[in-house]
């Protein structure tokens, strides 16, 4: 018998980490210190501008050693989970100086469209405990239930018990919730647990790893009653309703709208009235108006106090959940509701020509296609909502070669401590 010849293993074992000491010199687009050695930039977590560091890197990513010389844009993290919680990434700059650079972000984004910063008003800044939604990570082990956020770049997970950039409501109910996630079947080794803070109660969606195993009836029974002890309206596994004590409402101008489970809000409900109060001031004269990417309603029902309102989204819960507010909200205009997906069919320019007004607040992604048939339209006023700078500027660049002109935009900052921010801007074609 032939002997088998061993095979060796091509994997590569990771270069040896480097030392240098250096100076962060920014703060780069994702969150991230930022220092030159030997001329490639090293992407470092934790540092401030100004830091004069012992740095520990491979492959372009750093990690602070120890800190040489502190710089004056530090400031002092208030959580005790910081820098293991991989949940917020700049609690350790000044606050002054984490505003300057968020509202940088944006400037950074326009400017390399050629738009002007003067168009860009001061930072609107929401409380940090404002976050309504949250999606914590569940393991089992041998020890217990570990509840919480992920590690920054890692799956181990920081166990909680309370957050800060959560609205009060949501993060005293953590030890409840840690108390559902410990109910589920014990061969559920990992998942998710998503909630939404609604105006009426938690909203609490299992997902992910092993939460679509069907579940026997004692499992569904110890759910649920741990759903209703932990005060929960209502809970879903595996993307349908398991139990259900009320139904989850959150209310858009007044309206209540029953949101489907994992619906789409926004992140805070500062940083909402925030937007809707931009959106409301720029249309207020139309008597027309389409509301692309609708979601829910989040600004179709609001605008509906004055105006007729056309609202399209491809997301059918959502557009369901908006048709039926709509029909029994007693709107003072007519609000029509309709599943279109604007990516592959956007409106064009002719379907475009009745309204006064339009807008559109699409995923990260942006809205290119769209833009593009509102750019060869009349529509006279056009107000982009965005939580991505960057696909907002090259959709205001397409908007901008068809006529369009940006004249005021608004970043607001609800997701408090992190690098994410959201914008307004308003768009006239004369």
């Amino acid at each position: 018998m032939a002997r088998r010849r061993k095979i060796k293993s091509r994997t590569k074992a990771p270069a040896p980490a480097k030392i240098a000491e250096a100076e962060i010199v920014e703060i780069g687009a994702r969150g991230d210190g930022v220092a030159i050695v030997d001329g490639e930039k090293i992407f470092t977590p934790y540092s401030a501008p100004g830091d004069v560091a012992r740095i520990s890197y491979r492959g372009g990513r750093g990690e602070i050693e120890s800190l040489i010389a502190e710089s004056p844009n530090r400031g002092v993290a208030p959580c005790p989970y910081y820098g293991d919680c991989g949940g917020c990434g700049l609690q350790h700059l000044s606050l002054d100086y984490y505003r300057d650079w968020k509202r940088k972000l944006v400037v950074d984004a326009l400017a390399r469209e050629n738009f002007s910063e003067e168009i860009i008003a001061p930072m609107y800044a929401c409380p940090p405990a404002s976050r309504r939604r949250a999606a914590f990570a569940v393991r089992r082990t041998a020890g217990g239930v570990v509840f919480g956020f992920n590690e920054r770049g890692a799956s181990r997970i920081v166990a909680i018990d309370h957050c800060l950039v959560l609205a009060p409501a949501l993060s005293e109910a953590v030890p409840r919730l840690l108390a559902l996630a410990s109910a589920a079947p014990a061969r559920w080794r990992t998942f998710d647990l998503q909630v939404t803070y609604c105006d009426n109660g938690l909203d609490v969606v299992l997902t992910g790893g092993d939460a679509s195993d069907d579940l026997t009836g004692p499992e569904s029974m110890a759910l649920t009653e741990a759903a209703q002890d932990a005060g929960i309206v209502r809970l879903t596994t595996d993307g349908a309703p398991l139990a259900m004590f009320e139904m989850p409402v959150v209310r858009f101008g007044g309206a209540p709208v029953a949101v489907a489970p994992g619906g789409f809000l926004q992140a805070s409900a500062e940083g909402e009235a925030a937007l809707t109060s931009f959106v409301i001031n720029h249309t207020k004269d139309a008597k027309r108006i389409a509301d692309l990417f609708s979601g829910c309603g989040t600004f179709a029902l609001p605008l509906a106090g004055g105006a007729a309102v056309n609202a399209f989204d491809s997301d059918a819960p959502a557009i369901a959940a908006l048709d039926a507010a709509s029909r029994s909200a007693g709107l003072r205009f007519p609000l029509r509701a309709e599943r279109r997906n604007l990516f592959e069919r956007p409106l064009s320019a002719e379907e475009l020509k009745p309204y006064e007004a339009v807008v559109f607040d699409p995923p990260r992604a942006g809205a290119r296609a769209q833009a593009e048939t509102l750019a060869h339209s009349s529509v006279p006023v056009v107000v982009g909502v965005s939580c991505n700078p960057a696909s907002f500027a090259r959709d205001a660049s397409i908007l901008r070669a068809g006529g369009y002109s940006l004249s005021q935009l608004l970043p607001v900052d609800q997701f408090v401590f992190s690098a994410h921010v959201e914008l307004a801007g308003l768009f006239t074609k004369e």
